[in-house]
């Protein structure tokens, strides 16, 4: 129920200067353009050749229609109150943005943790992967992801809706997420506070950690086989998914471990980015582009499209 005197918010952006916004309005186009390009090519590959239609393309499947409707979600906003004077975002807007924001957010940790479990069994399991990882274990995993996930955005977008704002109605941020409107309420937040730490516990640390679990089943095991090109190519694979990886979870570690109080906006805009805007990014480039199933797949669209 929102039982706020606040109708709009004010979003500052990621700069006030005018020269900066024109030189970030470019990048994050570009940004937005390579991760919602790259992600949609992902998804018609995958959907379009039956070869793909394998546990681990399924799996980024999912996260490149998770990262689409992450940065959807935040970056075309974005670049309109660059473009604009308007910065106004309705209260119905910024909890929608919220809830969708929060929604990949969990969706996108589950899914990084599936993807680890599933290389683990395909590699120190390979005679029993089929078995292991059959149809219905990935539609229970898929649907375990995105049922955590949604809980996950229900109660927090739901905690929000219960705060009174009451003004100042200035978000200083790039777009609604949790810590700067926890700083902009008029009511008691220790229960966001204390559900949001527990989330970060749970689900960005819990995530991580076995998602670290897996990749070090899947090292000692890259480490028994003979051949130095085949170990090369296996360490280069899992580097770059570590790599990507502790990229996203660090800094949502960092951002939702600590209260509202202690969050320093200028900072922390440059953080959240890291995780909203280059990740996405990076994603169909480390897990697909790659791979060369996947470039086969991709070159058959195009193919397609020619024709």
């Amino acid at each position: 129920m929102n039982n706020s005197i606040v109708t709009e918010f004010l979003i500052l952006g990621f700069t006030q200067k005018p020269e900066l916004q024109r030189a970030l309005f470019i990048v994050f186009l570009l940004i937005y353009l390579v991760a919602l390009l790259g992600n949609a090519l992902i998804v018609i590959a995958i959907i379009c050749n039956t070869t793909l239609h394998t546990p681990m393309y399924v799996f980024l499947l999912a996260l490149a229609i998770v990262d689409i409707i992450c940065t959807t979600s935040i970056i075309p906003k974005m670049l309109g109150t660059m473009l604009t004077t308007g910065r106004s975002i309705s209260y119905e807007s910024c909890m929608s943005q919220l809830f969708f924001f929060t929604w990949s957010l969990g969706a996108e940790m589950v899914l990084f943790t599936t993807m680890a479990y599933d290389r683990y069994v395909a590699i120190c399991f390979p005679l029993r992967y089929r078995t292991m990882m059959n149809p219905h274990m990935c539609v229970a995993l898929l649907g375990i992801t995105m049922v955590i996930a949604v809980t996950n955005s229900w109660v927090h977008t739901g905690l929000i809706l219960r705060l009174t704002f009451c003004g100042p109605n200035t978000i200083d941020h790039f777009f609604c997420e949790i810590p700067p409107l926890l700083s902009l309420s008029c009511s008691p937040v220790r229960i966001n506070e204390v559900m949001v730490y527990v989330a970060d516990i749970t689900l960005a640390i819990g995530d991580f950690t076995l998602t670290c679990i897996s990749y070090g089943f899947i090292i000692a095991a890259i480490l028994r086989i003979h051949t130095a090109e085949g170990k090369r190519k296996a360490f280069s694979t899992c580097s770059s998914h570590l790599i990507v990886v502790s990229l996203y979870y660090s800094p949502v570690i960092y951002t939702y471990i600590r209260p509202a109080s202690s969050y320093s906006f200028e900072r922390d805009k440059v953080i959240t980015a890291l995780y909203t805007l280059v990740t996405p990014t990076l994603n169909p480039i480390v897990y697909s582009f790659r791979n060369k199933e996947m470039q086969t797949g991709i070159q058959k669209v195009f193919a397609f499209l020619r024709h």
